[in-house]
């Protein structure tokens, strides 16, 4: 678990569940993951996230609100493999918000706090961060927290369409 001044970031419980398919059902967060997903698909993540946190110690994390402890996100790091995407095998920071908190600097106290746990605690060199090269929200948190562009690994995403709007992916670093 990591606590911010707003924030826990920790592993997700059953009751989490309703919030947790609210957040990967939403229409506006699924545009910028190419992926709405139902409560079965949901659920199903949920379970493979805390399965990793448990095994690693370390993850996707459920993000709640200090104030009542409802899931608001999810924010952590994950292992990308090599042949998984174009930059992998990496650590990769990522983080997914409820409409309802978008532009409060919430998933920017998120990922600060992950990233420094990540790099203090993972036997890594860097860590990335990457989006579709119109996530300019994305790339602000990416910025705000201290990554640098690193152009020279933007890469389109295998899993998108050529011609679809997300393709182009930009990648962003920290280095320990």
């Amino acid at each position: 678990m990591i606590q911010t001044e707003r924030l826990i970031l920790r592993a997700y419980r059953e009751e989490d569940r309703a919030d947790f398919a609210a957040l990967n059902g939403d229409p506006q967060v699924g545009y910028w993951v190419a992926n709405v997903m139902d409560r079965a698909r949901s659920d199903a993540m949920m379970d493979q996230l805390n399965a990793h946190i448990a095994d690693h110690g370390y993850g996707l994390w459920g993000v709640a609100r200090n104030s009542d402890d409802r899931i608001i996100g999810f924010c952590g790091l994950r292992p990308v493999p090599a042949g998984d995407l174009p930059v992998g095998p990496v650590i990769e920071m990522a983080w997914r918000m409820i409409p309802a908190v978008w532009r409060q600097g919430l998933a920017s106290e998120a990922a600060s706090a992950a990233l420094a746990w990540g790099l203090a605690h993972l036997d890594v060199s860097e860590i990335l961060a990457f989006t579709a090269d119109t996530n300019l929200a994305s790339q602000g948190v990416m910025r705000k927290i201290g990554m640098v562009a690193d152009p020279s690994r933007d890469f389109d995403h295998p899993r998108l369409a050529a011609d679809h709007p997300l393709n182009r992916h930009v990648v962003y670093t920290a280095r320990r």
